[in-house]
């Protein structure tokens, strides 16, 4: 009986069920991001992600990042206007579309999404940025 559950945790833990699951692939999303946060968005958030007091949001243990993922999708997808909270400061300053592809905006999610003191514990996804809409 033991050999039994050990055989079903063993299948059930190296099945890809689920795309939280595959930390190398997870992995690969996220150094790729890097390199898209380096070359579109560091200039404004800043390699520490802290962005700039009153002008641009931080990254960096956002509240707003993490507790709103379609809109902060749609923001890098679409753009940003209008004010938004973050870490309870308020920010207006518009966002330009950036003009990247499904894929790297999910890995440029997932690269601020797990750095600077945040945790996503589900990989974002090509799929997923592509059903988000304006």
């Amino acid at each position: 009986m033991r050999y039994l559950i050990i055989i079903i945790l063993f299948v059930f833990t190296s099945c890809n069920l689920n795309p939280k699951q595959n930390t190398k692939e997870v992995q690969n999303s996220i150094d790729r991001g890097f390199v898209v946060y380096s070359d579109f968005c560091v200039t404004c958030h800043l390699p520490n992600g802290k962005g700039v007091a009153k002008v641009f949001p931080p990254l960096a243990e956002s509240d707003y990042l993490m507790n709103n993922r379609s809109l902060s999708i749609r923001a890098i997808k679409y753009g940003q206007n209008g004010e938004i909270i973050v870490n309870g400061e308020t920010y207006n300053t518009a966002m330009a579309p950036l003009g990247l592809s499904d894929k790297e905006i999910a890995d440029v999610m997932n690269y601020i999404t797990n750095s600077w003191g945040n945790k996503n514990d589900t990989m974002i996804t090509p799929e997923e940025v592509s059903k988000i809409k304006k």
